[in-house]
């Protein structure tokens, strides 16, 4: 994209005008910023960089999902499905404001199915001709899921309930099936916005605590890291102890433009779909549907702010290559949902939103891609030779498993540093989850108490949105707003009333938003649940180029770039030319 302004952000400019820092980070993806909070709190003198917008990546990829992982039980991963049946319990009592509970059912058509053939699987990792797992293995398997829960966590053991209770529940299952298996996993409505709670929790910490989206690490200049500001295309150095590298599925790339040659990643695409089927929807009965497919893939289909999500593949992937859903996995998706709902029909038209992406694996060999450990590990190395200078390299990670993930490489770092820990993260509340209200009545009192200006139905909306967050959103609407009367006047956009004008604006001035990409894919979930229509593209176009001080010049490539994203990516097709006197403010 071409840029008409050629001042340095803020954001920048502090890291320019001060570039020696303890620990650079390189790679804005949930593990990054995690590990950039925890640094933060340490007192670590700590810089992150993302070469695109926070949580774009990888992290903006995933199945919103906070699980266990039941399945890799059988890849014998029992310290990561530990780990991540903690780290999920965690999650629901540190990030409440996002991260719910999601009962998921697994439909079962045979007895004993699989068997013979798991041990196999276990053993060698062999995809081979794919097995149905009847009860009694999904029945082990749950037991032995449940025996990792046991730290205080409030899920729910799982349930087992025959052919007749199963249909009485979900009608619109097949009717063959002989029984289904209910237990409890967590589901993040908003994985992009906790990532920004992680960044604002960072940067609350103190100045010591630097980072920047859009910059990107392009070379090796002695012991320092080459930066490029991507909106502005100037390049600077910083230096640091500890350069950690946490790119995910580009690791290697990223190593490669430091001067290195590694081997690490390996990883494998996956794509989703969003449904709007009111159908399908109210098939679930509010849970996730879980299976494995024919072809041994796992399979969820669940509901999701007020949509369904249909996932995923497990394909091999080039990190180098943009990852995009094919009509041929939309074919699949159609075809897993007649395979559990046959009488739901389901095309093209109710696609909302389809997103790919790719998951930062380590190299497999020939390893079947659903048997490719979903662990992490930390390389240590030197950076570009130097002496001095010590580099992590991160393979692997989760979304469930990001604050111990974090937790283990802020250690390592720590210790290159010569430093302890001072302050844990294992009970630290994230962002809009601190004072979150957990109760009906509590709800009600946070809601009297921050609803003076607004109205008691603006706060819980916001409220809903931001987490307690939301206390800030508000203050910046009364002081951004008309105060003459009684009562502030927040005014609803015309177009998407559940917004208001100044709300987008806040969004746009004070989360890091650079791109009007960035307002509606990651700052909202406005494009996530199908409500990016052409009047709404405009409107918001026009806010965000007033609120950010846009030219006409930069409006316009602003409304190109994000409307061929849309289409390219998420199949969300618009005009880019200007339309109508809101998108020209």
């Amino acid at each position: 994209m071409s840029t008409h302004e050629s001042d340095i952000r803020p954001e920048v400019a502090a890291i320019r005008s001060n570039p020696k820092a303890q620990v650079l980070i390189i790679g804005g993806g949930i593990n990054g910023i995690g590990t950039f909070r925890d640094l933060a709190l340490q007192g670590v003198d700590v810089i992150l960089v993302e070469r695109g917008d926070y949580a774009s990546g990888a992290s903006s990829a995933s199945s919103h999902m906070i699980h266990g992982g039941v399945r890799y039980l059988e890849n014998g991963e029992f310290r990561l499905v530990r780990e991540s049946v903690q780290e999920r319990n965690r999650l629901l009592r540190l990030a409440p404001h996002y991260v719910k509970p999601l009962p998921t059912t697994i439909p079962i058509f045979s007895t004993f199915s699989g068997i013979l053939s798991a041990p196999l699987r276990f053993l060698t990792h062999k995809q081979g001709k794919p097995k149905e797992r009847g009860a009694l293995l999904i029945k082990l398997g749950l037991l032995g899921y449940d025996s990792f829960s046991r730290d205080g966590g409030s899920v729910p053991r799982h349930k087992f309930v025959g052919h007749k209770k199963s249909l009485q529940k979900l009608p619109k299952l097949r009717p063959d099936v002989k029984y289904t298996a209910t237990y409890y996993d967590a589901a993040v409505e908003n994985p992009e916005r906790l990532a920004l709670d992680l960044v604002q929790d960072a940067l609350a910490t103190g100045p010591q605590a630097r980072t920047a989206n859009y910059v990107e690490a392009i070379g090796a200049n002695g012991d320092a890291v080459v930066l490029r500001d991507v909106l502005s295309g100037q390049t600077f150095k910083v230096t640091a102890d500890v350069v950690a590298n946490t790119s995910g599925p580009w690791t290697d790339l990223t190593n490669a433009a430091l001067g290195q040659v590694t081997k690490f990643m390996g990883g494998t695409k996956g794509s989703h779909i969003v449904l709007d089927n009111q159908e399908l929807f109210d098939a679930t009965a509010g849970g996730e549907v879980f299976f494995e497919n024919d072809d041994g893939r796992i399979v969820l289909i669940y509901p999701l702010n007020g949509r369904v999500l249909v996932g995923t593949t497990d394909l091999e992937a080039d990190p180098a290559e943009p990852s995009v859903t094919t009509d041929e996995e939309i074919d699949y998706f159609f075809g897993l949902v007649k395979h559990v709902f046959p009488t739901i029909h389901v095309d093209r038209d109710q696609i909302v939103y389809r997103y790919s992406g790719i998951r930062p694996l380590p190299g497999h060999g020939d390893t079947a891609p659903g048997f490719v450990s979903r662990d992490y590990r930390i390389e240590h190395g030197s950076f570009a030779g130097s002496a001095t200078v010590k580099q992590l390299s991160l393979v692997g990670g989760k979304w469930t498993t990001f604050r111990a993930l974090s937790e283990h490489l802020a250690n390592d770092t720590l210790a290159l540093l010569g430093r302890q820990r001072t302050v844990s993260t294992t009970d630290l509340a994230i962002g809009g989850g601190v004072g979150f209200p957990q109760t009906p009545a509590a709800e009600a009192n946070w809601v009297k108490a921050h609803g003076a200006d607004l109205g008691e139905a603006r706060a819980r909306i916001l409220l809903g949105r931001y987490g307690t967050k939301a206390a800030a959103v508000i203050d910046f609407i009364v002081a951004h707003t008309d105060t003459s009367g009684d009562t502030v006047t927040d005014a609803p956009l015309a177009t998407l009333p559940g917004y208001s004008v100044a709300e987008i604006a806040y969004l746009m001035t004070e989360e890091h938003a650079v791109h009007l990409s960035d307002l509606v894919l990651r700052r909202s979930i406005i494009a996530f649940v199908g409500a990016l229509d052409q009047g709404v593209f405009d409107e918001l176009s026009g806010i965000a180029a007033e609120a950010a001080g846009w030219s006409p010049e930069r409006l316009a490539d602003e409304r190109a770039q994000a409307a061929e994203n849309l289409r390219f990516f998420h199949g969300i097709v618009l005009e880019a030319a200007n339309t109508t006197a809101a998108a020209v403010n």
